[in-house]
């Protein structure tokens, strides 16, 4: 059952970030947990964490990817609530309360959507939208669902349903299926394949502050569209969660 006042656990995953972080760690609410997953940096992010935020946990992730850092600090989080947050400025941090509420409110799975009202997006290109657009026609089509933003990162959701997601493991030494930019897409498919109420939430994505993305638009929009095809195959072979849950799993 959903607890009244939950432990917040924020997850940031960061390779060479310490400029964004900069601007970003000041602004986050306080809460139960940070944790830092680091991805080999080499320009001082991890020492520029700690000395903005002396309580912050970091972890140094085992293989490459952002599914993989997202692994590696779901693993050490204490919290009820677990929040995927990025580092560059594009996440708001005043939104966080939005994700909670959502979740205190009966949702399992609060997802972030730039589409719905309230929500908007100074960073994403034509090329993107209209492929967002396509992935999420396929997948609302594949997994019965009516998810608006398929692709955006922020999302927040009960811990305790971690076991769902299914994330490789991070012990593992060899890459893995879901490390790297296609982890929102499958965290997305195993929630709605499990029958878990997912909520979203409008947000708005500013643009990214200092740096550039590692996000290739068509090399990671055909992974994307790989995941999609293989998690429809899987959600054929897995149980759901709540076998009396409705077959639409977004709440309006």
């Amino acid at each position: 059952m959903p607890v009244s006042h939950p432990r917040v656990s924020i997850v940031i995953p960061v390779r060479n970030e310490a400029r964004n972080l900069e601007l970003v760690l000041p602004r986050l609410p306080a809460v139960h947990q940070v944790v830092l997953v680091d991805g080999h940096s080499v320009d001082g992010s991890v020492q520029t964490a700690r000395r903005l935020m002396p309580g912050i946990e970091t972890v140094t992730q085992t293989r490459t990817g952002k599914g993989n850092a997202l692994a590696c600090g779901f693993a050490r989080v204490t919290g009820d609530i677990t929040v995927m947050f990025d580092a560059d400025g594009s996440a708001d941090p005043d939104e966080i309360p939005r994700f909670v509420a959502a979740l205190t409110g009966g949702a399992d799975f609060a997802k972030g959507s730039r589409f719905r009202p309230g929500g908007g997006s100074e960073d994403i290109t034509v090329l993107r939208r209209a492929g967002n657009a396509a992935l999420n026609l396929v997948t609302n089509r594949l997994m019965r669902t009516r998810f608006t933003d398929l692709c955006y990162g922020y999302n927040a959701f009960w811990t305790r349903i971690l076991g769902v997601l299914d994330l490789p493991a991070p012990d593992r030494t060899d890459r893995q299926w879901g490390d790297g930019f296609e982890v929102e897409t499958l965290i997305n498919c195993r929630v709605a394949a499990a029958g878990l109420r997912v909520d979203e939430v409008p947000s708005f994505e500013r643009n990214r502050i200092h740096g550039v993305s590692n996000l290739d638009t068509w090399r990671d929009g055909l992974r994307v569209l790989r995941t999609i095809v293989a998690e429809h195959r899987r959600s054929k072979r897995v149980t759901p969660v709540y076998t009396d849950a409705e077959l639409d799993p977004v709440v309006e």
